[in-house]
C-alpha cells in the first residue's frame, strides 16, 4: 500500500470519521449537520528522533512520507532499537458496526427521536432553559507500519444528552440525563426512564438535606466507581507520567500493596462501548491489563516508548484524540472487578452513611474530589432521604485501603458527551464502571 523504505521505521494510521450533530436550545434548532472527514497521521522514526506530518489528503500520503524520510538518517539497526521492538505486526480486519452504521440512517430519523425527547424537558413547572443533543460518530480506522502491520477496524456510538434548570425558591439544580449506544435502535424508548430521573432529580432538589462535614461510610454506584477509578487511579497509573519523576516510580513499585485484597482495577479496549479499542494507535492489540490485582499494584499503562524505557510490556494504551495527533498514553475502559456481595448485603454493611447515586464530576492524582449529583443518606442499611453533598474526597491510596465490601456485578458506563482530557488532547472517548463499592470511611462535606 505504501512505499516504506528500508533502515527506518514508519507508520500510517488513517481515519474515515462519520459524525451527526443535532443540538436543541429552549425548543428551537441551533444545530443540525453531518460531516465527514478523513485524515492521515504519518511518522518515521530513525532510532533518535520522530518525525510526524497530518494531512486530509488520503492521496499525498505517500508524499508526506517521502519527506518525513528526506529528514530523517536512515540507521541499519532500526529493527533492534528497544521501542521499535515493541511495536507488534498484527494483521486483521474487525468490522463490528457495518451492518448497523449510523451513516446508513437519514438524518431526519435522528432529528425525529431527540425531537420526541424534548416534551419531557417540560414536564414540570420547576423546570426551565432545556436543551437537547443528539451526536453519533461512526469511525473506521486502518493502521499499517514498516513492520509488516495492517488494521482495519470499525468504532460506532450514538446517544442523547438533556438538560435542564430546575428552580424551587431560592434553590436551583442544572439537571441531566445522558445515554449513549453503539446501535441507534437502541435509543428509543427511553421515555419513561427519562422522565423517572427528572422526577428523581426535582424531589433531590425540594427535599434533599444538608449534611454535617465529618468521614462516614459511603457507597458508590457503578457510575460513582467508574469514575473515581478513572479520575482518582487510571490516570497515575499512565507512564509518561513517570519517565521525569523519580519521585512516582518510587512510589509505584510493581508488587507493592496499595489496597484492599479486595479490590482489582483494569484497564481494557476490548469491551464493546465507549471505551472500545480493540488496537491502539500503534497497531497493538487490546489486552486486559490489570493495574491492581487483589490490592497490589500490578501493572501501569503503556505506549511503545514508555513500555521501553520501563522495560514493561505494551499494553495496547497509544492513543490519539484524531489524526491531527501523535498518540500518547491513554486509557480505554477502567473499571473496578466485581466483588461478592449482594447490593443488599453490602447496603445492610452501613448503618449511618452515604450513597453517592451519580456525579458531576471528578478529579484527582495523590488526592482525589467527586462532586455528587444525586445522593441519598442510607441509615441501617436502607437508602432514606436525598442529602446534598458538595464534595467526597481523600487520599486515593489512603481510601483504595478502606475499600470493605463489593457488589457481585459490574456495570459500564457509555457517554457519548464530553470525554477524558490530557495534555493538548481532548475529549478522547473512554469508558468506566464497576460494582457497587462500600468504603468504610472517606469524607463528605
Amino acid at each position: 500500500m505504501y512505499n516504506f523504505k528500508e533502515n527506518f521505521y514508519a507508520d500510517v494510521r488513517v481515519e474515515d470519521r462519520f459524525t451527526t450533530t443535532i443540538s436543541y436550545t429552549n425548543g428551537f434548532l441551533k444545530e443540525i449537520k453531518e460531516r465527514n472527514e478523513k485524515r492521515a497521521f504519518i511518522r518515521v522514526f530513525d532510532g533518535k528522533m520522530w518525525f510526524f506530518a497530518s494531512t486530509t489528503d488520503l492521496s499525498d500520503i505517500q508524499n508526506k512520507l517521502d519527506g518525513l524520510y528526506a529528514q530523517a538518517k536512515p540507521n541499519a539497526k532500526i529493527l533492534k532499537n528497544r521501542i521499535v521492538k515493541r511495536f507488534e505486526v498484527n494483521n486483521d480486519v474487525k468490522m463490528v458496526f457495518a451492518i448497523n452504521s449510523v451513516r446508513n440512517i437519514d438524518i431526519a430519523q435522528k432529528k425525529a427521536l431527540l425531537e420526541s425527547y424534548l416534551p419531557t424537558l417540560s414536564s414540570s413547572p420547576l423546570m426551565s432553559m432545556p436543551g437537547a443533543t443528539y451526536v453519533d460518530r461512526n469511525s473506521v480506522f486502518e493502521f499499517s507500519s514498516s513492520k509488516g502491520a495492517y488494521i482495519k477496524y470499525d468504532y460506532q456510538t450514538c446517544g442523547i444528552s438533556l438538560s435542564c434548570t430546575l428552580t424551587n425558591g431560592s434553590d436551583f439544580l442544572q439537571a441531566h440525563q445522558q445515554f449513549g449506544e453503539t446501535e441507534f435502535s437502541k435509543l428509543k424508548g427511553k421515555k419513561n426512564a427519562i422522565l423517572q430521573s427528572l422526577k428523581e432529580q426535582i424531589t433531590c432538589l425540594k427535599e434533599g438535606v444538608a449534611v454535617t462535614p465529618g468521614e462516614y461510610p459511603v457507597i458508590l454506584s457503578p457510575e460513582a466507581t467508574g469514575i473515581f477509578a478513572h479520575e482518582s487511579f487510571g490516570h497515575k497509573s499512565e507512564a509518561d507520567f513517570m519517565l521525569a519523576d523519580e519521585g512516582i516510580r518510587r512510589e509505584w513499585q510493581i508488587g507493592k500493596a496499595v489496597a484492599s485484597p479486595l479490590l482489582s482495577i483494569v484497564d481494557c479496549g476490548k469491551n464493546v462501548g465507549s471505551g472500545y479499542v480493540p488496537y491502539d494507535d500503534e497497531g497493538t492489540h487490546a489486552r486486559k491489563n490489570y493495574l491492581i490485582k487483589k490490592g497490589v499494584l500490578a501493572g501501569r499503562l503503556h505506549n511503545a516508548q514508555t513500555s521501553a524505557y520501563l522495560n514493561e510490556k505494551v499494553t495496547g494504551n497509544a492513543r490519539a484524540v484524531d489524526c491531527t495527533f501523535e498518540p500518547i498514553v491513554r486509557m480505554t475502559n477502567t473499571y473496578i472487578e466485581k466483588g461478592e456481595l449482594t447490593k443488599e448485603e453490602l447496603f445492610e454493611g452501613v448503618k449511618f452513611g452515604y450513597y453517592i447515586k451519580s456525579v458531576k464530576h471528578g478529579s484527582g492524582m495523590s488526592k482525589f474530589t467527586i462532586a455528587p449529583h444525586v445522593a441519598y443518606e442510607i441509615v441501617d442499611g436502607k437508602i432514606t432521604r436525598p442529602v446534598k453533598i458538595s464534595v467526597i474526597s481523600g487520599d486515593v491510596f489512603t481510601t483504595l485501603g478502606l475499600i470493605d465490601g463489593l457488589s457481585d456485578k459490574v456495570e459500564f458506563m457509555s457517554f457519548v458527551m464530553g470525554g477524558c482530557g490530557k495534555n493538548e488532547q481532548s475529549s478522547l472517548p473512554v469508558g468506566f464502571g464497576g460494582p457497587y463499592v462500600r468504603v468504610s470511611k472517606m469524607f463528605v462535606q
